[in-house]
């Protein structure tokens, strides 16, 4: 489903929800008897669905999150524990399964209706309305940096600490003592006056028949023990002595092998097929026509890659045969043109008469920025392995939303939901990619056809040409000057809107503001890419308000910094990468230094780079980073995210170029779609601001500003302006030898 829609559905069953919430009463409710067989073992109790607490007095956090890298599973244990004032060392957690008892409806609500504070008596019922959309929508999803701010702050923090007062009345309950006279630490509960202690394990089975408050009061910041602190992650032994499990890493008995040819051209079928042409070679079992795409399954990946290549296929185009990528641009541009013209442009932003300030101003100031189609290109390429026996189908895969992608195939196979039962692994690289469930529907199709188990495998080139893109987009900008240099007008004209809404918004305190856009269709299938559309805007906006900066003689830092006068967390976190990265100190002649600002799902982000031109070719050498989310729950975690996030934007800022010719892609694997290599990494220093906002995420954050800090400094060093990404396909040269020439 489009994200779009669910916002838009969930918000206004919210807006519109007043009959349901306060005449039939819809409340989330006790769920944890629906799913005690599903996550709870012997002597186990269970407090709502995301704690239980066994006899040896274990505390085990369940969370409905996917780890793909980013720690979640620790970052939320941890923020139950602490609420929970529990012993660290007795904590575990276990991942959600994919069950509608574990549809994510705190994600939902806070995505929706970002710090809403709701009484105690209507929490109950908000929170069922919403988990009866997320039950609907099959959402359990892992993305958009969320897991900390929405199911950390509203379902493991509430949880917790809801937890620990049914533990206290157990307790006062079985001591004959006021509930004020008892404390909790380390999982215990102690009576001073009476020298009693117990631990939780004693009191949970009459705790657990005991109403939980819906809004428990939660710490302060000052308070925490275990938040703000850098624990050891509970995935990285496992990562580093191989016994991780990834999707990839399935085995089953008499499992065979299968992979996958679509139809190059997005939008085509298969036509024919004639299996005459792999007939006799070696191990293949069986040909599966899935409508767009064909599969073979062997008895090795290896023997179906070569069977697959050797198959005699006819695809048709689905039209978009003629689709190329200058051809997308032109679209692009011609539909900017005609909606300016027509005045029928839609609205993003508006503040004050941005049309009357540029009439106005002594000097305007154009631009039009680019950016190309990107791929996720995770390390590990799409897979799943499904295996239907019993009249249930089974699939183990690694996916950024297991209830989905169960919802799904059970449509897909005939089944019912409760038929599917999906083990969720280790991700091997998301980036929003595995929030598709394209590859598992293929896998639970393919295995619909044979009765043994099939591991499912995408090639390299199949995963590169049949990804869900980071849509190609052009931006256009004028800004208005006075006579001092100072900005008076910002419009800003771009193509296709996506998500998050705010992407393009500026903190800047420019008063005139007419931000809009123009939807302009491809055939191209769009998808969630790191930090969404954050990653093109941040590019756009931060390279635009440094040529503002270079326009009015001005320092790019102080100018920044001068229209932030009214946000103080903004200039905090610019001072303090500015500082650290010693701005205005003197550079060698072939290095650069640019900055960026921005912020993106709750975080600001500021980051300086410092880039080297040799021979024309540039290298970050240093990227300064610093960061406001709010709260650091896990700083190292938070630190490895953006040093994370930087690699990742750094290598689509310098090579990422997804290209469209005769309406398929042109890049088949990374000796066309280059990733940034070790020796090409800069020295990546970040420093944390706990500003005491709202939360924010951690996961993608780090992306947005590096692209435009690096290009900035490539302009610091060479004078050119970069307007269009990647970076490679530029040749540059710097300042002295150009004056020279």
């Amino acid at each position: 489903m489009n994200k779009w829609t669910r916002r838009a559905f969930i918000t206004t069953g919210v807006a519109a929800g007043g009959v349901v919430v306060f005449g039939v009463a819809i409340r989330r409710g006790d769920r944890s008897g629906k799913v005690r067989e599903l996550v709870a073992g012997d002597g186990d109790e269970l407090f709502d669905v995301w704690l239980k607490i066994g006899p040896d007095n274990t505390i085990t956090a369940i969370i409905p999150h996917a780890d793909m890298g980013q720690g979640v599973h620790t970052s939320l244990a941890m923020m139950l524990a602490d609420e929970l004032d529990a012993d660290w060392s007795q904590v575990r957690f276990e991942e959600a399964p994919a069950h509608k008892e574990f549809a994510n409806y705190a994600l939902a609500r806070e995505y929706s209706m970002p710090g809403a504070d709701f009484p105690a008596w209507l929490i109950d019922s908000v929170d069922g309305l919403f988990f009866r959309a997320t039950q609907r929508m099959g959402l359990q999803i892992t993305g958009g940096s969320t897991s900390v701010r929405t199911t950390g702050q509203i379902a493991m923090r509430v949880t917790g600490a809801a937890t620990r007062t049914v533990l206290l009345q157990a307790a006062a309950d079985e001591w004959q003592v006021p509930v004020s006279e008892l404390s909790t630490q380390g999982g215990m509960i102690y009576h001073e006056a009476s020298d009693r202690k117990a631990s939780y394990a004693h009191f949970a089975p009459a705790a657990a028949d005991l109403s939980m408050p819906d809004k428990p009061i939660l710490k302060a910041s000052d308070d925490f023990a275990i938040m703000g602190t850098s624990l050891a992650r509970f995935d990285v032994p496992q990562k580093v002595n191989g016994s991780a499990k990834f999707g990839i890493d399935a085995k089953l008995p008499g499992m065979k092998y299968a992979t996958v040819m679509a139809a190059p051209v997005f939008g085509g079928n298969v036509v024919s097929v004639d299996e005459s042409s792999i007939q006799d070679m070696p191990g293949i079992r069986k040909v599966v026509n899935l409508d767009t795409a064909v599969a073979v399954v062997a008895d090795g990946y290896w023997q179906a890659r070569q069977a697959l290549l050797s198959l005699a296929v006819e695809f048709s185009d689905g039209g978009n045969s003629g689709a190329d990528q200058e051809q997308i641009f032109r679209r692009f541009g011609d539909d900017l043109d005609a909606a300016a013209s027509a005045g029928d442009e839609r609205k993003d932003r508006k503040s004050g008469n941005a049309l009357a300030a540029l009439d106005a101003a002594d000097r305007i100031v154009e631009a039009e920025y680019r950016v190309p189609y990107l791929a996720h290109a995770a390390m590990e390429p799409m897979n799943c392995t499904a295996w239907i026996h019993d009249d249930q189908c089974e699939l183990w895969l690694g996916t950024q939303n297991p209830l989905g992608f169960a919802q799904q195939v059970a449509k897909a196979i005939g089944m019912s939901q409760s038929q599917v039962i999906l083990h969720n692994q280790y991700l091997g690289g998301g980036f929003g990619r595995r929030a598709f469930d394209d590859f598992a529907v293929q896998s639970a199709r393919i295995a619909a056809e044979v009765p043994y188990p099939v591991k499912l495998v995408w090639s390299r080139e199949e995963d590169m040409r049949h990804d869900h893109y980071r849509q190609a987009s052009i931006s256009r900008f004028k800004g208005g000057l006075d006579g001092s240099g100072n900005a008076v007008a910002w419009h800003n004209h771009y193509v296709n809107k996506h998500d998050p809404i705010e992407a393009p918004h500026i903190p800047y305190g420019i008063a005139a503001q007419r931000i809009v856009f123009t939807d302009s269709e491809t055939h191209v299938p769009w998808g969630f890419w790191r930090s969404v559309d954050h990653s093109l805007h941040a590019f756009f906006t931060e390279s635009f308000i440094d040529e503002l900066a270079i326009a009015a003689g001005r320092d790019p830092y102080q100018y920044r910094r001068e229209l932030l006068a009214d946000s103080p967390r903004f200039r905090a976190v610019l001072d303090l990468a500015a500082e650290r990265a010693g701005w205005g100190d003197e550079l060698p002649d072939n290095v650069g230094r640019g900055i960026a600002l921005h912020k993106s799902f709750g975080t600001i982000v500021a980051q300086v780079a410092d880039v080297e031109i040799t021979n024309g070719k540039p290298k970050a050498r240093r990227i300064v980073c610093a960061v406001d989310p709010g709260y650091a729950i896990h700083p190292d975690n938070l630190a490895a995210q953006m040093e994370s996030g930087i690699a990742y934007g750094l290598t689509a800022a310098l090579y990422g170029d997804i290209s469209i010719s005769g309406g398929a892609v042109e890049q088949s694997n990374f000796h066309d779609y280059r990733m940034l290599r070790m020796n090409e990494a800069p020295a990546v220093e970040t420093y944390i601001i706990n500003g005491g906002g709202p939360l924010g995420g951690g996961g993608e954050p780090g992306t947005p500003p590096i692209a435009p800090a690096f290009t900035n400094a490539i302009f610091d060093a060479t004078g050119i302006r970069i307007r269009e990404l990647p970076v490679s396909q530029h040749e540059l040269r710097l300042k002295d030898v150009e004056d020279v020439a």
